[in-house]
């Protein structure tokens, strides 16, 4: 867990991941306030890397109304100030990009919602993305990557999981399209490996790029094991870095899973079909558990969410904790 890492060419000191969490303290414009800065700048210490909670790329894919935002070059000089407030720590920073797509609602971005199809799995029944919008949004993935350069991050992470719009067009449940998008497990990979090139070209190949997968829909007739393993190689051919997996197409907290651990089983089934390190999550709380699970080869890094939200210096705890033994 103590081991330095590399995720392509941006060295970690240790294992300890903090992951993409939701902190709501964005302004309504997506600005970065100073309670966001002091709230990364706290948990710095000690972790290997933090990753900024997901920010929206363009207006119509914000999820929340006081979500962080990278959808416009007039918000780099604030996010810019959370990178160096985590840099000064010695502590690298991703930002995670999003788009919410059918997962958002039309109270929070003022128009009907769009996905890949018109079916309801959230809150609202989206419009269906024309090819014309798709192409949109891969280009808006593109710009939200160079911001997140300019700003001087560390990395991006492009978020497919949860059932955000990557993951809508990944997974049969909410992509019922019957064009070069949607149908076979090929086409429906399309336009996330289309986003993901994007960003790449985008950033260039030297840049650290990670993927949140969301590896099983936890859903009758959803995205499968089987299904995201293939994914995950695709990912691999077109150029990522580290892989991130979590799990469920409603929220990265699913029901009926519990203990610490509750998503390995899904990382160590991606680990052993790629050659990239891969982060796992779920519920872990104690250093030595997830030291074991380094150890034993389950996962390569850890992302410890809420023990961090709960205590700022768990980190640094767990640091001295493993060195002790």
């Amino acid at each position: 867990m103590l081991d330095a890492i590399r995720l392509g060419k941006l060295r970690l000191k240790n294992r300890i991941v903090m992951p993409a969490m939701a902190t709501n303290k964005a302004a309504g414009d997506g600005e970065v306030t100073e309670s966001q800065i002091k709230h990364y700048a706290e948990r710095a210490k000690g972790v290997g890397l933090i990753i900024a909670e997901h920010s929206y790329v363009t207006p119509s894919g914000k999820l929340s109304p006081n979500q962080l935002g990278i959808h416009d070059d007039k918000l780099i000089p604030g996010i810019s100030k959370l990178a160096k407030a985590v840099h000064r720590h010695r502590t690298p920073i991703a930002v995670q990009i999003s788009h919410a797509g059918g997962r958002t609602m039309s109270s929070v971005i003022g128009a009907q919602p769009f996905g890949p199809s018109p079916v309801l799995v959230f809150q609202e029944t989206p419009k269906e993305l024309n090819i014309e919008e798709i192409d949109e949004v891969v280009e808006a993935f593109g710009q939200a990557a160079r911001r997140a350069v300019e700003a001087g991050f560390d990395a991006v992470e492009v978020h497919g999981a949860h059932g955000f719009l990557l993951n809508q067009f990944l997974s049969p449940l909410t992509n019922k399209r019957g064009d070069e998008y949607g149908g076979s497990l090929e086409k429906r990979t399309r336009f996330p490996i289309r986003v993901f090139k994007r960003v790449r070209k985008e950033v260039g190949q030297d840049f650290p790029l990670l993927y949140r997968l969301g590896a099983d829909d936890f859903r009758e007739g959803g995205l499968s094991l089987n299904d995201t393993k293939i994914f995950a190689g695709m990912l691999v051919d077109a150029g990522v870095d580290s892989i991130d997996v979590s799990a469920g197409i409603g929220g990265s907290n699913p029901q009926g899973l519990s203990g610490q651990g509750y998503l390995f089983n899904l990382a160590e089934a991606i680990k052993r079909v790629v050659k990239v390190p891969v982060i796992g999550v779920g519920g872990v709380t104690e250093a030595e558990f997830a030291d074991k699970a380094v150890r034993e080869g389950k996962v390569d890094l850890v992302a410890v969410g809420r023990a961090l939200l709960a205590d700022p210096e768990w980190a640094m705890k767990a640091v001295k904790t493993l060195k002790r033994k």
